[in-house]
Formats: structure tokens, sequence, C-alpha cells
């Protein structure tokens, strides 16, 4: 009982760090884009069906929830609204709520094996009889379908389609850095039950997979400010684990003598 009742204090110095952190510089480099694709978000109405369709499918206890869609959803719709500059404002208000509807409907089936394969087919069901064309559709689905880490990824001749699949990634893998530490992290703990030394022999193997990541972004945008988000996750990560490590002296004097 004390070991978890250190664990609870550790969840909840985790959300005051990550709070204190500066942001990345994508939030104010891109501030007008994101101010533009949370306007779309709570007011576009695909997206607000799409939103309310997908909400029951997230595992907000598994920490792909609703909170981490709607970050994903805008985030992807600021970056393709900057890089889809070159193809005109029109053409980029249209990806930036196929890009919405890649984040809202990404994680649907987050916990079933080749989940993102499944929520493909199963985007695509939602979306059947939605104001959309055909391509449209299978651009969200291919999309989805690539958005996991370390897999072997598809290739299309559409270079929007490309660009809504990249887009959709790098948001996502916005989200391994601080969220990682300050929230999603002691979701999963707690969805799985890990207990404080379990979460110690899992830590070095997740911090080598966050550090892999920082060279896997895809579009420009998150090639050039990917890297920071990682970077401030794992100043976020390396504090909690020394915290761990001061609480369960034990199990670190065990991994050091491996």
């Amino acid at each position: 009982m004390p070991m978890l009742k250190e664990l609870e204090t550790i969840k909840k110095d985790a959300k005051v760090l990550a709070g204190s952190q500066i942001l990345p510089s994508f939030y104010t480099q891109f501030s007008a884009e994101l101010a533009f694709s949370k306007e779309v978000f709570f007011d576009h109405p695909q997206v607000t069906r799409c939103r309310e369709d997908v909400i029951p499918l997230l595992s907000d206890e598994y920490g792909h929830g609703i909170d981490h869609a709607k970050k994903v959803a805008m985030e992807a719709g600021a970056i393709i609204l900057a890089e889809a500059r070159p193809w005109g404002m029109e053409q980029a208000r249209r990806l930036c709520v196929l890009a919405q509807m890649c984040g809202l409907l990404h994680d649907i089936c987050r916990l079933e094996s080749d989940h993102a394969r499944r929520g493909a087919d199963v985007a695509l069901r939602i979306l059947a009889d939605y104001p959309l064309s055909d391509q449209d559709k299978n651009m969200v689905a291919f999309a989805i379908r690539n958005h996991e880490a370390f897999q072997v990824h598809e290739s299309s001749d559409d270079p929007l389609e490309e660009l809504l699949a990249a887009s959709l990634y790098d948001a996502d893998k916005f989200r391994w850095g601080p969220d990682n530490f300050g929230t999603t992290l002691w979701e999963i703990c707690d969805y799985e039950e890990w207990c404080m030394r379990q979460i110690l022999s899992k830590y070095p193997e997740g911090i080598a997979r966050i550090k892999a990541i920082a060279n896997t972004f895809r579009t420009e945008i998150g090639r050039s400010f990917g890297p920071e988000f990682i970077e401030l996750g794992l100043l976020l990560g390396q504090r909690l684990y020394t915290i761990l490590q001061q609480q369960c002296p034990s199990h670190a004097q065990d991994n050091a003598n491996a």
C-alpha cells in the first residue's frame, strides 16, 4: 500500500512537471494555423459529426481517448494547412477537414491487434454515408492504415494522400513528447495494473523507443519541430525516472547490477 501511494504521488508530480515545461516552438510558430484548425474542429459539421461518432470507440482508460484524438486532429490540421499552401487555400482547408477526421478516427481500434489496419476498415464503415467523395474516404483510410511507428508504410502516387498520411503521423508522434510522460504513460500503467517495479523495468526500453521516433517524422514541419517535442519529453521522462528510482531503490540497484 505505501508503494501504491507513492506511485499516485509520482503521477500527480508528472502532470505538474509537464505543465511547467516550456511549450514546443511549434505552438508559437504556427499559432495562426492552430487557431484556424481549432475553429474547424469545433465548428465544421462533418468534424462535429465525426467527433460524436468516435467518442464511444476511443480508449480513454488506455491513454488514447478523446483528449489524445483532439490534439492529434487539431495539430494534424494545422500541419496540413501550412504544408498544403502550394496547392492553394481551398485545397488546404479541404485537407484540414480530412486531417481532423484522421486524427479523430486513427485510434478507434487501439486495443486490437494490427490496430491501424483495423481502424482504417472501421473508419470506412463510419464514413460510408458522410458527404465525402470516395477519394476523400480512401485518403482518410490510407492515412490511418499508415500511422503506426516502426512499421513499413505504403506509398501513394497521390502527393496529397501522402501529405495527409504524413500530417497524421507527425501530429500523432508529437504526443510521444511531454504528453507521453505527463499523462499517457500513467493511464497505460493504470490499465495494465503495473506496479512501480514493473514500470521501472520497462522504462529503459520505453526511453529507447521514444529516442528512435525523433528521426521518423515525415513532413517538413514534423522534421523541423518534432525532435523538440521528443527532446522535451525525454527531459521530463528522465526526471520522472530519477524520482521512480529514488522511491524504489532496491529495484534501481538491481538494474545497475544487471
